[in-house]
């Protein structure tokens, strides 16, 4: 069941989503409020689940990560253990950073982070060979135009 939410706890998400990092006391200040409301109304966002966490943001080229890709995979079947068995194996994959369940002719889509192309190719080639996977396309990025957060919050008042 969805929580209502007022404009005070809108304006919270936005300025949270924006910056992770506010203290308590100028997310208050840039949200109208003092201290201890602001931060009562941080701890039930985060207790309803509408704040799942926080995140450092990495810069992974400036780390060695010199290949962001994705995978679009195709399964043989689609049937409920075979999906999951799917899953289960991608999820303990690091090189796999996001993995969407998709509708149409591609089963997942998987956002990839690898440190250069043989780390890639390794990808593709564990990829292919995974029980009922019947077809893998990848593509490499060339540059990365926009990062925006999760959510569009932008016109929400």
């Amino acid at each position: 069941m969805p929580i209502e939410l007022d404009a005070t706890d809108w304006k919270i998400l936005k300025e949270l989503q924006n910056d992770g990092r506010l203290t308590n006391v100028e997310l208050a200040r840039r949200a109208g409020l003092s201290a201890p409301p602001c931060l009562r109304r941080v701890r039930a966002l985060e207790e309803a689940g509408i704040i799942r966490g926080y995140r450092a943001l990495l810069d992974g080229k400036r780390l060695g990560f010199d290949i962001t890709c994705f995978a679009m995979v195709q399964l043989s079947s689609q049937a409920g253990q075979d999906l999951a068995r799917f899953e289960g194996y991608i999820r303990t994959w690091s090189i796999v950073r996001e993995c969407w369940s998709l509708s149409g002719d591609i089963d997942f889509l998987l956002k990839c982070v690898a440190r250069d192309l043989n780390s890639f190719q390794k990808l593709v080639l564990d990829l292919t060979s995974l029980p009922n996977v019947r077809n893998v396309r990848t593509a490499l990025t060339v540059a990365h135009v926009k990062d925006a957060p999760p959510v569009p919050l932008e016109n929400i008042d």
